[in-house]
């Protein structure tokens, strides 16, 4: 005891601190060595500190209150930085979208409005709209993109089977989606409003098929547009695992239904934040559309077209929350969201695209973020 009184004369209470952790006292919190899987996860080109990042995407796995974490890829300046997976899931496994297709949904409407075949601004070429004295016929392609259509399409219910998302996909509107879809009134004026809704999604996949090809026949309906993905986007792409669900009319089921691996949706991040290019240099949509794509709703900053975005949220919008964290990556940064926690978050300043996909509720969400954000944080900004 005098040992120590004599120190606190001397020393004065920083260095105190020190003196009594070497004699014994309280010790600061030392993380556990990381294991074989944690850093085996990590490449050599990383772009980051090696242990840190291999740290980071080890917490998406063992934190608790997050959820389960199945993939994590990590690309960094176009290279592999890490990658890992959840017992029973690997590189082979196909992980179902859920919302993550709207944005590849997006990315065909612009390749058909490159093409010729649409234009965003006119009204949306649904012809049960265009009759004489019908009010949906304001709503415009990009009202429908920007999911502020107008249409009563409610994406939650209270029962659940009241959603118009449930009825769309597993009840009384199961078989011809995009009809449903397009058969719902207008609970509001065309570009007011803010909604987002997978029923919207599913009438932009129907008018892509309509603008490929003019039969009414499922399968020639299917083929047209499964042959258009894989020739003009995931063979470019080397998406080889990709696969795209059709209801029974035909159409794609473009706002929830598409399954790929984890390295195939980084390919797909990866390509957005490259502007459109592939990998070989290929312009596969024009780059000013990614940039469409990317910025934001006059009635939701958060939200582009079926994308979501890294900004501040707006006067409009705020009854969503925000899904992101624009007080922690760029405001630049924008991500492909599904339900229960799908995520590819590309943020072109610091040239990095993550993937992450498992099952988290929506408690499990905030916190599970916020792991991710931490590894973004390793990144700096160019």
């Amino acid at each position: 005891m005098t040992h120590r009184i004599a120190l606190s004369r001397y020393l004065g209470p920083a260095l105190l601190a020190l003196a009594l952790a070497a004699c014994g006292g309280a010790q600061p919190d030392v993380p556990p060595p990381l294991s074989e899987e944690a850093l085996g996860a990590v490449t050599d080109d990383a772009g980051a500190p090696r242990d840190q990042l291999a740290r980071q995407v080890d917490d998406l796995f063992t934190a608790e209150g997050i959820g389960e974490t199945r993939a994590v890829v990590v690309m960094a300046d176009g290279n592999l930085a890490a990658e890992r997976y959840g017992e029973g899931y690997d590189a082979d496994t196909r992980f179902i979208s859920w919302s993550m297709a709207k944005t590849v949904t997006a990315v065909l409407i612009g390749m058909l409005v490159a093409d010729g075949k649409l234009t965003v601004g006119d009204p949306a070429p649904v012809p049960m709209w265009q009759r004489p004295g019908d009010p949906r016929s304001e709503i415009t392609l990009r009202h429908l993109l920007q999911m502020r259509s107008g249409l009563r399409h409610t994406e939650a219910g209270d029962p659940p089977y009241e959603s118009s998302e449930v009825r769309m996909l597993f009840l009384d509107g199961r078989d011809d989606m995009a009809r449903w879809a397009k058969e719902q009134p207008l609970e509001a004026e065309p570009g007011d409003r803010f909604e987002y809704s997978s029923n919207t999604t599913v009438i932009l996949a129907d008018i892509a098929a309509r603008a490929l090809t003019n039969s009414e026949d499922p399968e020639i309906r299917r083929a047209a547009v499964d042959d258009f993905l894989k020739d003009r986007l995931f063979e470019p792409l080397g998406m080889a695992s990709m696969v795209a669900e059709y209801d029974a009319s035909g159409t794609l089921i473009g706002g929830s239904l598409m399954h790929a691996s984890a390295r195939d949706w980084a390919k797909f991040g990866e390509f957005m934040r490259r502007g459109g290019r592939s990998p070989a240099g290929e312009q596969l949509v024009p780059s000013r559309w990614i940039e469409a794509m990317t910025a934001s709703s006059p009635a939701a900053a958060q939200y582009g077209f079926q994308t979501w975005l890294n900004q501040p949220l707006g006067e409009q919008g705020g009854e969503y929350g925000h899904p992101l964290f624009p007080d922690r990556a760029p405001q630049s940064l924008f991500a492909l969201i599904g339900h229960m926690g799908q995520y590819v978050l590309v943020s072109p300043e610091q040239r990095v695209t993550v993937v992450r996909l498992g099952h988290s509720d929506s408690q499990e969400r905030p916190p599970m973020l916020q792991e991710a954000a931490d590894i973004l944080a390793l990144y700096p900004a160019r």
